[in-house]
């Protein structure tokens, strides 16, 4: 058949749209530079923002005067505390963070006056004008010193400086522990990183003076939160705020909670009756990053021979920084995900999350998870080392059998992971080569799992999880309506290709707008990887609806019954010699007396993903599904310097369905190559609470020097729930890293590290004193 020539009506195939590699719907405007970014939107006479930050980690507020900057010529606003109507934060119950410090700072960094200014040097003169008087408070930089008894409360409503305290005891833990074969106890400490995502925090607020309503464009993974937070701290009715998220410069987490930079881009707006836009500084970026905290786990595992795990005992503690954020979440996913990975039916958990005077932190790329997962691979794979077992057949002694509840009541459909570790041990060569890689050389295993988002949002409505609408008009394009933010990994081409395959036509006849509250529905956000799965059978939904709606048009226009319509994508017809109609054709037929068409779909989580009720707060960790990861890490190191070199990563990702392989692949990596950041270099310091990694030379991002081949694999076990079967795909590879590279140390230098970032200077050390005969250190021991 010529290639110009039409089809035949047999011919005639719907397009397939789910499993294609896709390029993302919004990559021309990223490559060619037309993206507009928060700090893009820079109107002609839009003020300066600028923000003045204590300069103390822990005071009260004594007397601050403003009255000399307010007179300052080209000075249009000067915001404190005094002009916010509440406080703001994530949880309800934790909402104890104002946008500018009001009465007490409690780290050091934290806005307490902001202004907005005709330009730079004013707004910047104006901040230096602004007198402040601190009675200063002892300051308290590590958790152990914010929970001695006589520490002052940095919270009057937070006793003993504890945000939480989470505690359980599930299963039988101390027979388990007397039944086992071997017992051990290690301790671990994970430094504080932050996710340094491309683009600084900002915001852009303008404000119409004669309509009282005010338009804000967040950097935020969250514009439905941001949009609550502003109704909050301003006292503005919601229904004159509009939220607009433009593009995003990354996220990871640091911006899934509403940050200062918006709010107090609002109230300048407001008080100034203009246009007020703030790009804080790197190092400003650093102070909000709101990044994964420091961290100890106390961790002690009862083995059977055969590698059975019987008992867990683990206690762990966080510094959260100054205020909750979402710290009450993030202790309690250290716990509750300690299971969903393996078959574990005695554990107890004890977890703090501590009151610091650091810059709070929060969710970061495998949320409250990861230092946790290190430090339980880390100590399972040295109890298989000292019984004789491969590290492999010790996990495979632990596997779940899915359809199953863990002993903690969250739900499991699907479960990947017994083939993601065939994967990884067969693509690595591990069994030939384990043990065989020579001097300095050494492999390492682990694995990892996260949710497919939350199965109970942070703030209940009793509303869909998600809502998605479709616009369909007399042009036969398909508009997309979602609330779900974009922010670099993927969504709205999935939504796009969800959509177009429910249809069976080309994506190309899609358009998608999110994130704009004036147009789009509501949604939560980006975070704890919910979109694909939620959104994405909310688009399935939405558009199903609107195929039922076009079925019975077309049925109508060739007088059949709906369900003699056969759609094929680009043409509906009621049978194999009938020519039928063409999408265009129905869709003016489905406009006939009702106009432009508009379908919805919602998603809903069931009850039994909701999570248990055997201890408080078990419902964080509750999801429609997990992911899994498996992966193995080869290191070299060097023997004068200490560096680790990775040579290469295999890893294997169950995704359920890869509705996208391309973007999957992409997410994998990522998550591999941010593993390996904490494991290896980043870590955020202080020096009496004032940071001093903030900029990017001092913080230690890997570079694309240090980055690693590494060998994607995608495991489809498809989910019951998912859409077309699909769970998440960016988070769970992340934390497996970490683990399988300290593994990798030990294989090539026989010590354990227990302490990351494992640089070369602590490595060093760690092998000075184990050449010295030093009794076993903290950090690391000698494998036996």
């Amino acid at each position: 058949m010529n290639e110009s020539a039409p089809p035949k009506p047999g011919d005639i195939a719907p397009v397939r749209s789910i499993g294609v590699r896709t390029p993302m719907v919004d990559g021309p405007e990223k490559v060619t530079g037309r993206a507009r970014f928060s700090a893009d939107f820079v109107e002609g006479e839009a003020l300066v923002g600028r923000i003045l930050r204590s300069p103390v980690a822990h005071a009260e507020i004594a007397r601050i005067d403003t009255a000399a900057a307010e007179a300052m010529p080209g000075v249009l606003a000067v915001v404190t505390g005094a002009d916010f109507r509440d406080t703001f934060g994530v949880l309800p119950i934790a909402m104890n963070e104002w946008p500018v410090a009001r009465g007490r700072v409690r780290y050091r960094g934290e806005p307490v006056a902001a202004v907005a200014a005709v330009d730079v040097a004013t707004a910047q003169a104006a901040l230096d004008a602004i007198v402040v008087e601190y009675d200063e408070l002892p300051a308290y930089f590590t958790a152990e010193d914010a929970r001695a008894p006589d520490a002052v409360q940095l919270h009057e409503s937070r006793p003993g400086n504890l945000e939480r305290h989470v505690d359980y005891e599930i299963g039988d833990v101390d027979g388990g522990f007397a039944t086992a074969d071997l017992v051990r106890e290690r301790s671990y400490h994970c430094a504080e990183v932050c996710q340094v995502q491309t683009e600084p925090h900002a915001a852009i607020a303008d404000y119409d003076a004669e309509r009282d309503r005010l338009t804000v464009r967040p950097s935020t993974q969250v514009p439905f939160y941001v949009h609550l937070m502003l109704e909050r701290t301003l006292g503005m009715p919601r229904s004159r705020i509009r939220v607009a998220k433009p593009h995003v410069g990354g996220g990871f987490g640091c911006r899934t909670e509403t940050l200062n930079v918006e709010l107090i881009a609002g109230a300048l707006a407001r008080k100034a009756k203009g246009t007020v836009r703030i790009v804080v500084s790197r190092e400003e970026t650093f102070i909000t990053h709101r990044g994964r905290p420091e961290q100890t786990v106390r961790l002690r595992i009862g083995m059977r021979r055969d590698g059975r795990i019987v008992a867990v005992d683990c206690e762990t503690v966080q510094r959260g920084g100054g205020y909750s954020s979402y710290g009450v979440v993030t202790i309690l996913y250290s716990g509750s995900m300690l299971f969903a990975l393996y078959d574990l039916e005695a554990v107890r958990y004890n977890g703090y999350r501590v009151l610091t005077n650091t810059p709070p932190c929060g969710a970061f790329r495998g949320h409250g998870t990861v230092n946790v997962r290190f430090a339980f691979e880390s100590l399972i794979d040295e109890m298989a080392a000292e019984l004789g077992l491969d590290p492999f057949a010790m996990r495979r002694a632990n596997l779940l059998s899915a359809p199953t509840f863990s002993a903690n009541d969250l739900m499991i459909n699907s479960y990947g992971l017994p083939e993601c570790l065939d994967i990884v041990e067969r693509e690595s060569g591990w069994t030939a080569r384990k043990g065989k890689t020579g001097k300095l050389r050494g492999l390492g295993v682990a694995c990892s799992h996260y949710v497919s988002g939350a199965s109970k949002p942070v703030h209940w409505t009793g509303e869909p999880h998600a809502t998605i609408h479709i616009k369909l008009d007399f042009d036969g394009c398909l508009t997309i309506l979602t609330g779900a933010p974009e922010i670099g990994q993927g969504s709205s081409t999935i939504l796009t290709q969800c959509v177009a395959e429910v249809l069976g036509i080309d994506p190309g006849r899609c358009r998608i707008i999110a994130s704009d509250s004036a147009i789009t529905p509501k949604d939560n956000g980006a975070y704890s990887s919910r979109v694909t799965f939620m959104v994405g059978n909310a688009a399935i939904d939405a558009a199903t609806n609107l195929k039922t709606m076009l079925v019975e048009a077309a049925a109508r226009k060739l007088e059949v019954a709906p369900e003699d319509v056969e759609c094929l994508g680009e043409v509906y017809r009621a049978g194999t010699q009938d020519e039928g109609l063409s999408f265009d054709e129905v869709v003016m037929a489905a406009l006939e007396g009702t106009g432009t068409i508009t379908a919805k779909g919602n998603f809903d989580t069931i009850p039994e993903s909701w999570g248990g009720k055997k201890y408080r707060g078990a419902a964080i960790g509750g999801s429609m599904a997990f992911s899994y990861a498996a992966q193995v890490v080869e290191v070299e190191i060097d023997p004068d310097t200490a560096e680790i070199h990775v040579v290469k990563v295999w890893v294997a990702h169950d995704c359920g369905r890869a509705l996208n392989p391309l973007t999957v692949e992409g997410q994998i990596e990522g998550s591999v190559w941010m593993g390996m950041g904490q494991a290896l270099t980043e870590e955020t310091r202080y020096h009496n609470g004032l940071g001093i990694t903030g900029n990017m030379l001092d913080y230690r991002v890997p570079t694309i020097v240090e980055s690693p081949p590494i060998e994607a694999h995608i495991v489809e076990s498809i989910d019951p729930h998912g859409p077309f079967g699909a769970k998440e795909a960016g988070e769970a590879s992340l934390a497996g890293f970490i683990p399988a590279v300290a593994s990798a140390v030990a294989d090539a230098l026989g010590v354990r590290v227990r302490e990351l970032p494992i640089t070369p200077d602590r490595l060093m050390e760690i092998l000075e004193k184990r050449d010295r005969g030093a009794s076993r250190p903290a950090a690391a021991e000698a494998d036996a």
